[in-house]
């Protein structure tokens, strides 16, 4: 069986030509469902270490396998390809060269490693006790998302994944660290969008409207009694109210606002609750104030729960590959959102943070920033690493 010693060596083999492919997706980002030349970009590359490729899954993506022994097991490593509407303003040599779309949550890394562990299990397939198939996905950062749409196009069957691990740049790591956690990592993360109805007029004469400005500042100030005063401080919650609009001028009250904003919860369930509490909630403030509103609240990506047996495999390969110090048990889930959750709904597996902040180089600007970048020198930890657990998952449930 083959150890750690020769994925460590031969990720570092492979640094540069992983800085380039980084790079070169970096200069060319593509926003969710529109990745046409990424995708078109990785089936070369896959065909050229002789995978055997499938694009009918979705409309963009691609996903490859590469088969060992035929009956033994079957991983799946995920990577998603998709960009963000961001200006880059990294002033990096090789900064996007598409206006307002940027690979500002390191996507650009994720597809990389990924591709990176294609080619270094690649060249030991006879060794290969099993089958791994490589899921790059289109959409993450758009629901639905991705995910769903290639889980209902067969991605996780012919052949059956028996497990699937995905991994999740971080600048609170620091290169060479990874993050991992039991259970609940990530929230679920819903959105909603508001429409006040007022009855709007002459802005010198707000007794003859109904103004919805005002009734949605007052629904604004209500909302957030939601995780302050109706939820159990132990069922942590976020509601946040991220976009208002209304009016077009100084004279005039408007006959509508639209408030738009995102809820973050830790379970389904509760989730539930609080769409109906938002609906209480408008329905009592709009109705104080002779107004009307309508509510559209959009379920999006369940919690991410890692399943518990594949946690403990994914943290005992993390030691041994990285050393006791450096594989981190994260003490706390995000609210941040990620559509592998479904993946996880369906099949035992993780997801873990890769450490890409490095304080010394500058690099510790937080996901979603328009100067958002990575350390390169975790391209090699992130490929390794996966080509790691993967073939040891392999050898360990091979029968």
């Amino acid at each position: 069986m083959l150890d750690r010693t020769f994925f460590h060596a031969r990720s570092q083999e492979l640094k540069e030509e992983l800085i380039s492919i980084r790079r070169h997706l970096h200069q060319h980002p593509e926003l969710s469902f529109q990745e046409v030349e990424t995708t078109r970009f990785l089936i070369e590359r896959l065909k050229k270490l002789g995978m055997e490729v499938r694009t009918e899954y979705s409309e963009t993506g691609v996903v490859a396998l590469l088969r060992g022994n035929p009956d033994g097991p079957v991983v799946a490593l995920r990577g998603d390809i998709d960009a963000l509407p961001i200006e880059e303003k990294t002033g990096l040599p090789f900064a996007s060269k598409r206006r307002g779309v940027m690979h500002a949550c390191g996507h650009d890394l994720h597809t990389t490693c990924v591709l990176g562990a294609a080619m270094i299990l690649s060249g030991i397939r006879e060794k290969l006790p099993g089958t791994v198939k490589f899921i790059f996905q289109p959409g993450e950062e758009k629901n639905p998302g991705g995910a769903i749409q290639m889980i209902r196009r067969g991605v996780l069957e012919d052949p059956r994944v028996d497990a699937i691990f995905a991994l999740h740049s971080d600048p609170k790591f620091r290169t060479g660290e990874i993050g991992f956690k039991y259970g609940v990592m990530m929230a679920e993360a819903d959105e909603f969008y508001i429409t006040i109805r007022g009855r709007g007029g002459h802005g010198s004469a707000p007794h003859f409207t109904v103004d919805p400005i005002v009734v949605a500042a007052e629904a604004i100030l209500a909302l957030q009694k939601i995780p302050s005063r109706l939820v159990d401080p132990w069922d942590h919650v976020v509601v946040t109210v991220s976009r208002i609009s209304a009016g077009y001028t100084t004279n005039v009250i408007p006959d509508e606002a639209q408030l738009a904003g995102t809820v973050r919860t830790f379970s389904k369930e509760l989730a539930r609750r609080v769409e109906q509490m938002m609906r209480k909630i408008l329905h009592g403030v709009t109705m104080a104030y002779d107004a009307e509103f309508d509510l559209e609240y959009d379920f999006g990506y369940p919690p991410l729960v890692n399943h518990p047996d594949m946690t403990r495999f994914l943290a005992a390969c993390g030691k041994d590959f990285l050393g006791e110090n450096r594989c981190i048990e994260m003490d706390r889930p995000s609210f941040g959102g990620e559509d592998f959750a479904y993946f996880l709904e369906r099949v035992p597996g993780s997801f873990f943070r890769l450490g890409t902040g490095n304080p010394e180089k500058g690099i510790t600007a937080y996901w979603h920033s328009s100067d958002y970048t990575v350390d390169e020198d975790a391209l090699p930890v992130g490929a390794g690493f996966l080509a790691f657990l993967a073939y040891r998952f392999l050898v360990e449930h091979a029968s």
